[in-house]
């Protein structure tokens, strides 16, 4: 089960989620009250571990501003956002082909034509997973809201095996269980579900966070294997 912490500000916040197990922390470049700089990124990055990967979240940016970032900061992965590129995932792979392995992963949100939009990121060869999170009119993610995962969870099996399908949304130490259960997603992404304040996270929801996830991805294998 692959888990990321995202929108961290902090130097302390990032460490303590690599401490606690989880396999990605995440930035946000794009307008948010947890938005950072790539100055910001890059003094904090230098002082993590390599293998943590470092994932920067986009929304409607060029590929000049992803790819500037990706290379000041040392990331490891981009999310993008509603772009209005439908060649951008292709054309970031093209530009770092050589350079860097980057993860690029895309965001849908969750509606009535999720199949849909499934469907058509599988066809993006260009794209390593799809990480599906809720929206409001006002908000294209970190809205903290849970979307339906029981009526989401045909679009998640249907997926196929070459995309990684990764939960997002409303999640917490508390139900971060139910949605592996209900989903059973490749991965699991937080924000403010695992938040002290607004833009500072708290110990130990983090690592409850990560740890109730490990628990669960172990009980899923082990049903499938009896189902199996």
């Amino acid at each position: 089960m692959w888990v990321k912490i995202c929108a961290n500000t902090n130097l302390e916040d990032a460490q303590l989620a690599g401490e606690a197990g989880a396999d990605a922390i995440g930035f946000v470049f794009a307008e948010s009250v947890r938005r950072v700089t790539p100055a910001q990124v890059r003094a904090i990055a230098s002082k993590l571990p390599l293998e943590l990967e470092k994932i920067g979240v986009f929304v409607d940016a060029t590929l000049e501003e992803i790819a500037a970032t990706v290379e000041e900061c040392s990331l490891t992965g981009v999310q993008l956002h509603t772009t209005n590129d439908p060649a951008l995932a292709s054309r970031l792979r093209e530009h770092f082909s050589g350079r860097r392995p980057i993860r690029i992963l895309k965001v849908l949100h969750y509606g009535g034509d999720l199949d849909a939009q499934v469907r058509s990121a599988q066809s993006d060869s260009a794209i390593d997973g799809i990480l599906v999170d809720s929206r409001t009119a006002t908000l294209v993610g970190g809205t903290g809201r849970k979307f339906d995962w029981e009526a989401a969870s045909g679009s998640f099996r249907d997926a196929g095996s070459h995309l990684c399908m990764i939960v997002a949304g409303g999640l917490n130490p508390d139900n971060v269980g139910e949605a592996i259960r209900t989903l059973r997603p490749w991965g699991v992404d937080v924000a403010s579900g695992v938040e002290a304040a607004q833009g500072k996270k708290d110990p130990a929801k983090v690592k409850a966070f990560v740890e109730n996830a490990r628990i669960a991805a172990s009980k899923a294998k082990l049903e499938v294997a009896v189902e199996a």
